[in-house]
């Protein structure tokens, strides 16, 4: 069984301190989530603003007084549903409910195909998005970024790692689970064009919409590994001792951002000037502290010239 943490017991936990957790079942954590592409509406975790709003708030917000975010909330620990409340939670919920604050909203989370997340902003569907998006020149043409974590990828492999898989030039004939439309699914195409020009058998590939799913997949045995971002990949296995391992190392590290709508000026400045805030006043070091994140992962500002 998979281990998962409920935010019930810990709204305040102090920094430093060990998540509280409960043994959830997978299943159970996906039916509270429903399919990612459901459309489902949650508050985020984050406490009501009590402090006075310190940045203007947008002028073209969907709801007005409300920051309405897209999420694919099935990838933790960044965005996740909370079997205890029903509501989204996670460092990515937090960061943005506190950037909401910051400019008198409340943050109105809603549950996303991460398939089609970024289209789904462009139809203005969303005010913006935060769900773990790595940025690159791709995206970049749809939507503008505000950047605000670094993260890489690493293969999730069974205890002992039986096959010995360190990279993806080790998965040609072998079983590999991944999240549809992510950037590790396209370069788990790119290793499998690899693996054939080289008359190697080819990476047998299960896509899934969900990440909770593809992490089943290996806990039943079904694939050799999974691929996802690194802190994906560190949570599961802080969650499930004993039964998961890093495959390899940490490779592909860049820079994930929040997306706001192409040349959508009013949006994208309140979005950066609240981003700056909550770094400058310590919630985003709390924030790494409360997740038990890897300071490595902190945005610098060589990635925000990165983007820029």
């Amino acid at each position: 069984m998979l281990s998962y943490p409920s935010r019930a017991l810990r709204k305040r936990a102090p920094l430093g301190a060990l998540l509280m957790s409960v043994m959830v079942g997978l299943s159970l954590l996906v039916a509270a989530c429903g399919s990612s592409g459901g459309g489902a509406t949650t508050t985020g975790s984050g406490a009501t603003p009590t402090a006075k709003p310190s940045i203007a708030a947008p002028t073209d917000l969907i709801t007005p007084g409300v920051l309405t975010v897209g999420s694919d909330t099935t990838y933790p620990p960044q965005e996740f549903i909370d079997t205890a409340t029903g509501k989204a939670t996670g460092f990515d919920i937090d960061l943005i409910t506190a950037m909401a604050q910051k400019m008198g909203l409340q943050a109105k989370i809603v549950t996303a195909n991460f398939n089609t997340i970024i289209d789904d902003l462009t139809a203005k569907r969303y005010d913006v998005v935060i769900s773990a998006i790595t940025i690159n020149d791709q995206r970049k043409q749809k939507v503008d970024f505000v950047p605000y974590f670094s993260a890489g990828e690493s293969l999730l492999v069974p205890k002992g790692n039986p096959q010995h898989l360190t990279s993806v030039k080790d998965l040609c004939g072998k079983k590999v689970g991944v999240q549809e439309g992510t950037v590790e699914q396209d370069d788990l195409n790119a290793a499998n064009k690899d693996c054939q020009s080289a008359g190697k058998p080819a990476i047998n590939m299960t896509v899934l919409k969900d990440q909770t799913d593809v992490i089943q997949l290996l806990a039943n045995g079904r694939v050799d590994a999974t691929y996802q971002d690194s802190p994906v990949t560190d949570y599961y296995i802080k969650q499930n001792p004993g039964q998961f391992e890093v495959g390899g190392s940490i490779v592909n590290a860049a820079p994930e951002g929040i997306a706001v709508r192409k040349g959508d000026t009013s949006m994208f400045n309140a979005i950066q000037a609240a981003f700056n805030a909550v770094k400058s006043d310590g919630t985003y070091d709390q924030l790494f502290s409360k997740w038990q994140l890897n300071a490595a992962q902190k945005i610098s500002l060589a990635d925000v010239r990165q983007v820029a």
